[in-house]
């Protein structure tokens, strides 16, 4: 038996191991199947074979070397195709269950408030069926690992001259991954996420959630939860609002709805439930030609819909709301067929309104908790 069919049918046997998983868990665990999940989301949607694909890899890499690439620009290409292969790999059986992202500074010792905030984090989100993904170092990172649990943590080590070994609760895990660039590891972190939450850091953790920030506010990256967590007495984030509000907000560099992207605050049970609830009706979210797709775990009532049209048309390019099933472009992701969608000609641009309606349809049943969108 050759290494390329041992390797296929060893991703088999984990992908038939983590479909039984996904049977256990409850339904606010399980999200899409990445596999046909379009990166970003305005990606059109394509037959599962991809065979079109691998020929302009193929294709690049003669241009490359017809090109007289630089050996250094080689060398930083040729890691950063393996870097990834590897890490969609280890990710693949997986890709079902929700993932929430921790970030927050390596340095923080486990006797600090905000050591336990993540530790509690993880042990919530875990309790919940959630998987969680740190950068599998110490402090925050560790944190989250430790009160998710091995089975439930997933690891995105960098290498580094210092402070980053993995940290003892996901050390020699299959599900650990160590990469030499953080372009390639922030992909990653987002890419492979249902949520987002980040706890006081350094530049790096500043980074990470501004980043973040910035592929929402673009439409780059799918909407999502983003929760900026302080410890109960912490002010770190809280500053951090006040200066968005003061110098980007006031001067015009952000829209008033843009702070709907992300959500401040001290408590941990806030930030389970502002990740939750997220997904309380609304489960996902495709571009389909012109058109924007929700799929909704729920159907809208007429008086619903009727609610979303006269507060929400200020986002669309024409047309109105339609609430329909499944579109035959969607054909390629039959477990999510039976989901009714809810479809518009979105204008690509109000991001922040766009969040401001995910929350709207997210009051439509009385187990989410009412919160003013502002709509």
């Amino acid at each position: 038996m050759d290494k390329k069919q041992t390797d296929r049918e060893s991703n088999e046997e984990l992908d038939n191991e983590a479909r039984e998983k996904l049977e256990t868990l409850p339904s606010e665990a399980v999200g899409e199947d990445e596999i046909q999940r379009p990166q970003p989301a305005d990606e059109p949607i394509s037959p599962v074979d991809s065979q079109d694909l691998f020929q302009v890899i193929r294709h690049t890499v003669d241009r490359l070397e017809k090109d007289n690439t630089a050996r250094g620009d080689l060398k930083i290409l040729s890691r950063t195709l393996r870097e990834l292969r590897y890490a969609f790999t280890v990710f693949r059986p997986y890709r079902r269950r929700r993932k929430v992202t921790i970030f927050g500074s390596a340095r923080t010792q486990a006797e600090h408030p905000e050591y336990q905030s993540a530790v509690e984090l993880g042990r919530r989100m875990a309790g919940h069926g959630w998987m969680v993904i740190t950068g599998a170092g110490g402090g925050i990172m560790e944190a989250g690992h430790r009160g998710a649990g091995r089975e439930a943590s997933m690891g995105l080590n960098i290498m580094l001259p210092f402070e980053q070994s993995a940290n003892p609760y996901i050390q020699g895990d299959p599900k650990l991954v160590t990469m030499k660039y953080f372009f390639t590891r922030k992909l990653m972190f987002v890419k492979e996420c249902s949520g987002i939450v980040c706890l006081p850091g350094g530049f790096g953790t500043l980074d990470e959630a501004l980043e973040t920030l910035t592929l929402m506010q673009t439409g780059k990256q799918m909407m999502m939860p983003l929760v900026l967590l302080d410890a109960p007495d912490g002010d770190y984030w809280r500053d951090l609002g006040t200066f968005m509000d003061k110098q980007l907000l006031k001067a015009g560099m952000i829209s008033p709805e843009d702070v709907r992207l992300y959500k401040i605050t001290n408590s941990v049970e806030e930030a389970v439930d502002e990740i939750l609830n997220f997904y309380c009706i609304y489960h996902s979210m495709r571009y389909v030609r012109d058109s924007l797709v929700f799929r909704l775990k729920e159907e809208l009532s007429e008086g619903r819909l009727e609610q979303i049209r006269e507060q929400f048309s200020d986002i669309l390019v024409d047309g109105t709301y339609t609430q329909t099933n499944a579109l035959p472009e969607e054909i390629g992701e039959p477990d999510l067929a039976h989901l009714p969608r809810l479809v518009f000609h979105f204008n690509r641009k109000a991001m922040g309104r766009l969040r401001m309606l995910i929350d709207f349809l997210n009051q439509s049943t009385a187990e989410c908790p009412e919160d003013a969108c502002g709509a």
